[in-house]
């Protein structure tokens, strides 16, 4: 029988509650967290849909939780957010904890298949399967509606769990994603390292690779950019990339970029609003 995850806070937010969990991962073999913001809708008994923020690299559950301001919106349209951490934790891998854009707090919602990461480094599978049997057994969440949306290495993290599971969520959104990881030196690094020099097997995990095979229903993606993000200038980004697999495939992608804009949580708070109002549209048919 699985055990009830465990409540590590729980702060009153816009009428619900923010709290955070832990709990132990099968997929991941050590102790995960993640935040959950249960609207004041939940009081009604009714199962509500579920939203998922996958976070960029150093992150964990705090980040999104504390700046976002993504709670406030939420409230309005009674969904649940959901905001789990980057990665395993305390593995006692080698080299774990070395680099910003490796390992803990970079898990890049892959499946790693290379030996030393296989056993632990099974973010998607957590996202995509283990958790949300894990809400369904604890939380009032509806799973038959459900989006997902995230920022920098979490943007390409809620793109792939969307191509890579048509039908799974409803929708999808980012905020400055990693759109073509084969492409850039970040997901180079992390494809290297999680999946091998198999650059083939590297477009399975690839937003901008998978829409170029995408037999599923027809997108329709929103992307913000902040124009100022000195990541996008580095070609770490590539937003043209996906623009472009999106135009061959036939699926709508909107993707706006903001003047002055850079890659902080400043960026991401100014238009949250927007992203949650444009999954409501689709959690609340």
């Amino acid at each position: 029988m699985a055990i009830a995850p465990a409540l590590v806070s729980a702060n009153k937010c816009f009428g619900g509650w923010q709290k955070v969990f832990s709990h132990r991962s099968e997929q991941l073999k050590c102790q995960m967290n993640f935040a959950i913001f249960l609207p004041p809708q939940v009081d009604t008994k009714k199962s509500l849909p579920v939203l998922y923020w996958l976070s960029g690299l150093t992150c964990t559950e705090q980040n999104f939780i504390t700046k976002s301001g993504a709670q406030k919106y939420a409230a309005v349209h009674g969904i649940i957010l959901v905001a789990p951490d980057t990665s395993p934790r305390g593995c006692d891998i080698e080299g774990e904890d070395e680099a910003y854009d490796f390992g803990s707090g970079a898990g890049f919602y892959v499946n790693a298949t290379e030996e030393k990461w296989k056993t632990n480094y099974r973010m998607f599978s957590y996202i995509t399967e283990e958790l949300p049997a894990l809400l369904a057994a604890n939380f009032p969440v509806d799973i038959g509606r459900q989006s997902v949306f995230g920022h920098s290495m979490g943007g390409h993290g809620a793109l792939i769990c969307m191509l890579k599971n048509p039908g799974k969520y409803r929708s999808v959104s980012a905020f400055s994603p990693i759109c073509n990881p084969s492409a850039c030196p970040w997901g180079q690094k992390a494809f290297t390292g999680y999946l091998g020099d198999n650059r083939e097997a590297w477009k399975e995990w690839d937003a901008s690779e998978l829409l170029k095979t995408y037999k599923g229903k027809d997108l329709d993606i929103l992307v913000d950019q902040g124009k100022a993000d000195n990541f996008l200038t580095a070609g770490q980004l590539l937003p043209d990339s996906l623009v472009a697999a999106c135009a061959s495939s036939g699926q709508k992608v909107k993707l706006r970029m903001q003047e002055d804009y850079d890659h902080s949580y400043f960026f991401i708070a100014s238009f949250i609003e927007d992203h949650i109002n444009y999954h409501a549209k689709y959690l609340k048919t």
